[in-house]
Order: C-alpha cells, then structure tokens, then sequence
C-alpha cells in the first residue's frame, strides 16, 4: 500500500464504514476483490474525496460535503452523467466508473472516477517547477486551451442535450446567484444590490451555447509532474452544464490574480503570487485566440463572476457561524464577501 504524498489519514469527523462500501463495491470495479485502503484528498473547500487504494488499482471517491446543502450544488448524479461520457471526447476528463445513491453506504451520494497522479497547484508555485522560469506562463496557456477546446466539445453527440437549458442561461445565473445571497447573508452590503442592478441592465444578446464547467479554476486542473504546460485531467465536474461558454473564462477571471489587484485579493489568492503568469488580460487574448470567439463583452462575465463568488462565499461562511463546518480557513470569509463586492463594483466601473 502507497501512502501518497497528495494524501492524508480520514479527518475524524470526515470518516465513513470502510468495510461497508468496500462490500458495497465488490464486483463493481476491476480489482475491487482486493483489500480496500482509504485516505482522503485534503485540498478543495467543498466536495470530499477520497484515495481508494486496491493495491492493483487505485479509485477516487466524491461526495458532496458535510452538512446541510444547497439543493443544485454538489450534484453527484449530475457529474457521474457527465464523466461517464465526457471522457470519449474530451481525454482532460476523468472517466467515471459507476454512481450511487444509496446514502447509507458513506453518508451520501457518491460516485467513483479513475485516479489521475500530477500536481494540482494551490497558492505556492510546487517545488517541482521551481526552476522553470516560465512556469506560470505555460500553466496559464495551457487553461486558455483547454477551456477553448472544452467549449468546442459536441454536447448533442454525447447524449448530454438534456443538462441544461442554454436559454435563459444568464438571467437564471443572476436571479439564481441573487436568491443565494439574499438566503445566506450574514448582513446587508449595499454594493450586491448595484451589481444586481448592472448585470440586470447589461446582459448580452449571446444565444450561443456550449458544455460549461461552471467552476474552472487553476486548482482544479492537475498538471503532469514534469511540465507545467500539460494539463493531466480537470476535475470538479458536478455545477456543469449547458449555458454561455463565456461565463466559464468570467469566473476564470475571478480567481486569477494580477499584479496591481488590492492586498486583500492577494491575500486569498488561490494561486501562487508569481509574476511568471499571463495577466487576466492576457488570459482573455490567449482564450479569444484558441477559441475564435468576440469577448469583447467581457466585463460583464468578470462581474457576473464576481457576484456568484460572493454567494459561494456567503454559503461556505454562514455554515461556518452556524458551526455547520468547523473549517477554521472560512473564518476570514467575513471580510473577504464584502471586499469581492467592492472589488466587482470597481470591475464594472472601469473604462
């Protein structure tokens, strides 16, 4: 058994009946007659996965987090309908074996996708591309790419025209984002109010319509150990579906850092303060170029982004004052909704 360095012993409150799913998943998976060892992936703020190791072959296993909710994040059903097909078309995701529902098994829905090894990069540059001098650059062509090649995908030949229903994408993305907020606001912020009102008088006549992912983000992507610019796989698949491509790069947008940015956006980066990278601007030109597509509108998908980066924000932190979720790194959570705000407001502002 290989304890991997990407890995960590099951948080206490975080454990389930090992002997449980491993019968559970007897027959079901190549290898699944072996002894089953079980650790979990420590990074991510939400979903919880864990290592599923067989000695012959190796698993992970996502559920959604502990805790109450929200009705249509954290669909498991929705990500398995997706992996279990995606993978024929687009090799970046990782195939997925087999879902359930049976809640009794780990405490909630889940489902099972092959094990990919690389280097997801979080807020330090890994020490494996230490030397590459361009690090950064490379990573950041190769998400452009990527998310261009992803929204060239055919969604009908894949049997997954039924995900979503591309119109109205926008307006339910605003409404839907607005009624998040408002449930789960730990207090008025005037400046959500005004991004409202701009999104509402702003929106684009785009009737385009393409598989998004809905969370892409650098943190979500695992590079190949020996190479920054080689994407291995993408992960986080459970909010895709069908909409305006353009909202996946807005909210690309939102957690990616530019050298003047204010403190406390550096602060909670969720990607290493290294100049190496292509700038959100650049970000945008690179994508426009891999993709064919006018983004010339694109303030409106960065402030959008914003927006929905409050609500996710306001719904992590009021189960942390609920003590839903004892996560101490949501404490500062409370300062950072109403600077995202602003933040958004200034995005809008500019000329």
């Amino acid at each position: 058994m290989s304890h991997n360095v990407d890995t960590i012993s099951v948080r206490a409150d975080e454990k389930f009946d090992e002997l449980k799913l491993s019968d559970f998943l007897k027959g079901k998976l190549e290898g699944s007659e072996n002894p089953l060892h079980v650790r979990q992936f420590p990074g991510g703020k939400a979903n919880l996965t864990y290592h599923l190791d067989y000695g012959s072959h190796e698993y992970v296993l996502r559920r959604p987090p502990l805790g109450p909710v929200a009705p249509t994040a954290h669909d498991m059903a929705r990500e398995y309908s997706v992996l279990s097909v995606l993978h024929n078309t687009f090799p970046l995701a990782p195939k997925a074996y087999l879902f359930s529902d049976e809640e009794s098994i780990v405490g909630a829905p889940f489902f099972i996708m092959n094990r990919h090894s690389g280097i997801v990069v979080r807020t330090n540059m890994p020490s494996e591309f230490a030397d590459e001098p361009h690090a950064g650059r490379q990573m950041s062509i190769a998400l452009a790419d990527a998310l261009a090649e992803f929204h060239k995908v055919d969604y009908e030949s894949l049997g997954l025209q039924s995900l979503g229903k591309p119109d109205g994408f926008i307006d339910r993305q605003i409404e839907g984002w607005s009624k998040r907020w408002e449930a789960a606001k730990h207090k008025d912020i005037r400046e959500m109010d005004e991004i409202y009102n701009w999104l509402n008088d702003h929106k684009p006549l785009s009737r385009e319509s393409a598989l998004v992912h809905n969370d892409y983000k650098l943190d979500n992507i695992m590079l190949a150990a020996n190479n920054p610019g080689k994407i291995e796989a993408i992960f986080d698949w459970d909010m895709c579906t069908l909409g305006d491509p353009l909202a996946d790069l807005g909210s690309l947008l939102c957690y990616w850092i530019d050298p003047d940015d204010p403190d406390f956006f550096k602060q909670s980066a969720m990607m290493p303060m290294d100049n190496s990278f292509l700038t959100r601007r650049e970000l945008v030109a690179r994508y426009t170029q891999a993709s064919g597509r006018d983004v010339s509108n694109i303030r409106f998908y960065h402030a959008l982004g914003l927006y929905r980066l409050v609500g996710i924000a306001a719904q992590i932190y009021i189960r942390y004052l609920k003590g839903q979720t004892k996560d101490k790194r949501f404490a500062m959570f409370g300062d950072m909704i109403p600077a995202i705000a602003q933040f958004a407001l200034k995005i809008i502002q500019e000329r």
